[in-house]
C-alpha cells in the first residue's frame, strides 16, 4: 500500500467508526480539573494563570453586555489551543487539518453573533451594509459588496485555520522525509535538514497557539460589530 503525503490527513476510523470526535474530545481530558482545596498544584495555578489572561484579552476589545460570551470565547480557545499543539506530536491526527469540522464551528458562532445584533439592535447592524456618505450611483453595489463580505467570514474563519495547519504539517513531512532520505547518502546535508526541521517546528507551535487566538479573536469582533 503506498501512502501519499495527504494521508496524514485522512479521519482515522476504528471498525469502521469514525474516531474524529473522540480525537477532537481527548485533549480536554488533559486539563487539571480544578478542586475545593485551599492550596493547589503548580499545574492547576498555571491553568488558571493562563485561562485568566486569554479571557482578559479576549474581552478586551467587547463592552460588558459581551462579557457574556467570556465562558463560550475561552473555552473555545483552550479547546483549538489544545488540539493545534496536541496535533504536532508523532503519529497523532489533528482535527483542525478538517474543513468541515473549522466550518462546524465558525459557521455557528459566526451566525450567533449576527442574529445577536440583529435581535438587539437591527437598525446599526444593517447600517453597515452601506458606508455613510456613499454616492447615490454606487449604493446596490455596495449593498451587494458589503453582503458577500459579510457572507463569507465563516469561510474565511475555517480556510484560514485549515490551511495554516495544513501547510505546517506538509512542510514537515517533506522536510522530515528528505532528512531520513538523505541520511545514508549526505549525511553532512541530512544534519542541515535536521537543523531546518528543528527550527520549523517551533515556528509550527508558534503557528498552532496563534491561529486558535487569532480565530477566537476574530469572532469576539463580530461579536463587537453586533452589540
Amino acid at each position: 500500500m503506498i501512502l501519499t503525503f495527504f494521508d496524514q490527513f485522512t479521519s482515522p476510523y476504528l471498525l469502521g467508526i469514525p474516531l474524529t470526535l473522540l480525537s477532537t474530545l481527548m485533549p480536554t481530558l488533559l486539563l487539571p480539573s480544578p478542586n475545593n482545596r485551599w492550596t493547589t498544584n503548580r499545574l492547576t495555578t498555571l491553568q488558571s494563570w493562563l485561562i485568566n489572561m486569554i479571557t482578559k484579552q479576549l474581552m478586551m476589545p467587547l463592552n460588558k453586555p459581551g462579557h457574556k460570551w467570556a465562558i463560550i470565547l475561552t473555552s473555545l480557545m483552550m479547546l483549538l489551543l489544545m488540539i493545534n499543539l496536541l496535533g504536532l506530536l508523532p503519529y497523532t491526527f489533528t482535527p483542525t487539518t478538517q474543513l468541515s469540522m473549522n466550518m462546524a464551528l465558525a459557521l455557528p458562532l459566526w451566525l450567533a453573533t449576527l442574529l445577536t445584533g440583529l435581535r438587539n439592535q437591527p437598525t446599526i447592524s444593517l447600517g453597515h451594509l452601506l458606508p455613510e456618505g456613499t454616492p447615490t450611483p454606487l449604493i446596490p453595489a455596495l449593498i451587494i459588496i458589503e453582503t458577500i463580505s459579510l457572507l463569507i467570514r465563516p469561510l474565511a474563519l475555517g480556510v484560514r485555520l485549515t490551511a495554516n495547519l495544513t501547510a505546517g504539517h506538509l512542510l514537515i513531512q517533506l522536510i522530515s522525509t528528505a532528512t531520513i532520505t538523505l541520511l545514508p547518502i549526505l549525511p553532512s546535508v541530512s544534519l542541515l535538514t535536521t537543523t531546518i526541521l528543528f527550527l520549523l517546528t517551533i515556528l509550527e507551535v508558534a503557528v498552532a497557539m496563534i491561529q486558535a487566538y487569532v480565530f477566537v479573536l476574530l469572532l469576539s469582533l463580530y461579536l463587537q460589530e453586533n452589540i
